[in-house]
This record gives C-alpha cells, sequence and structure tokens, in this order.
C-alpha cells in the first residue's frame, strides 16, 4: 500500500494532463470552422502561392552546419552544469571539464580546417581557387 501512496501524485498528474488535452482538443474541433473550400485545402507557404515541385534539392553543408551547431551547442549544456556545481567538484572536476573543453576545441579547429564551417558563397570561390591551383602544378 506504501508503493501505491507514492504512484498517486503521479497518477493524479497524468489524469490532469489528459483531460486539459482531450478538453483543448474537443474545444478546437467544437470552435472551428465546419467549412472547407478549394483555398482552405492550399498548402500556405509565408503568404506566398505555391508553385513547382516540392522536392527540391537542398544544400547539405547547410544541414551540417545545423549538425554541428546542435552538437557544440548540447556540450554548453554540459559546461553550465558544471558552472553550476563548480564548487562541490573541486581540482578533479576543473580538470575534466578542462580536458572536455580541449576536446571541443580541438574538433573545432578540425572542422575549420577541413573547410567544414565554409558553406556560402566564398566557399565556393575557395574550392574553384584550390582547383585551379592543382591544375596549374600539374
Amino acid at each position: 500500500m506504501y508503493q501505491f501512496a507514492e504512484l498517486v501524485p503521479l497518477i493524479i498528474y497524468t489524469v490532469v494532463a489528459v483531460l486539459v488535452i482531450g478538453v483543448l482538443l474537443f474545444a478546437a474541433w467544437w470552435l472551428g470552422a465546419k467549412t472547407t473550400s478549394r483555398n482552405k485545402e492550399m498548402p500556405y507557404e509565408s503568404g506566398v502561392i505555391p508553385s513547382g515541385a516540392a522536392r527540391r534539392p537542398l544544400s547539405v553543408p547547410f544541414y551540417l552546419i545545423a549538425i554541428y551547431f546542435i552538437v557544440f551547442d548540447v556540450e554548453t549544456a554540459f559546461i553550465f552544469t558544471w558552472a553550476a556545481d563548480w564548487d562541490r567538484l573541486g581540482m578533479p572536476g576543473l580538470l575534466h571539464i578542462t580536458f572536455f573543453i580541449g576536446a571541443l576545441l580541438l574538433g573545432l579547429a578540425w572542422l575549420w580546417v577541413k573547410g567544414g564551417l565554409e558553406w556560402g558563397p566564398s566557399a565556393g570561390k575557395r574550392v574553384c581557387h584550390r582547383d585551379t591551383e592543382a591544375q596549374r602544378k600539374t
């Protein structure tokens, strides 16, 4: 019986959350417009009438930059957690976070050297410049 008493707040929270979600969904259905038209069925994209195919190739380097940002952004969560509790972690914590930040900086330097952070118009110019230099040498 004691274990069940510990679950009562969780059960109450779950029931309340499900009820709130149900009430909101019902209210949206009940208050929402019930008529449809051709204009309402059209996709809406920032006020621009869609034209052409939706399956256009997009720039892969843009997504790589986004992934790099996510990786380095998540790592800041670890650094902030360490900073919030640095006084209790002491010297071992300082050594660990120093190693961690050093590894992050090495990863960033590697990305920079490999050209992983260049994806705009200037990246195309640099690639062309490198190709012409390689052709001159041969």
